[in-house]
């Protein structure tokens, strides 16, 4: 995580990269996609596109981005991407 974050140069911004190596947050959450396509290629235990708003640890806003034939949300991830959520949290 530390790698991707110097890579999108976020150091000292308010934003923060987590890491979920057992899945366990994202169960959690009830994010792990539990569609049969992921398994199927090898990829056990994916988490689906998805982005949280929180403010002094009480969740604010999420946005999941995916479809019915799109499990990952690879093909329109624009719920989850930035502009999505910063139109969504400044309401």
């Amino acid at each position: 995580m530390n790698a991707w974050a110097e890579d999108q140069g976020i150091e000292g911004s308010m934003l923060s990269f987590m890491g979920d190596p057992a899945g366990e947050f994202t169960k959690a959450c009830g994010m792990e996609m539990t569609h049969p396509g992921p398994p199927s290629v090898g990829i056990i235990g994916r988490c689906k596109r998805w982005a949280m708003h929180v403010v002094d640890g009480v969740v604010k806003y999420v946005a999941i981005s995916e479809a019915e034939n799109d499990p990952a949300g690879d093909d329109n991830p624009e719920a989850t991407l930035c502009p999505s959520v910063l139109k969504a949290i400044s309401n």
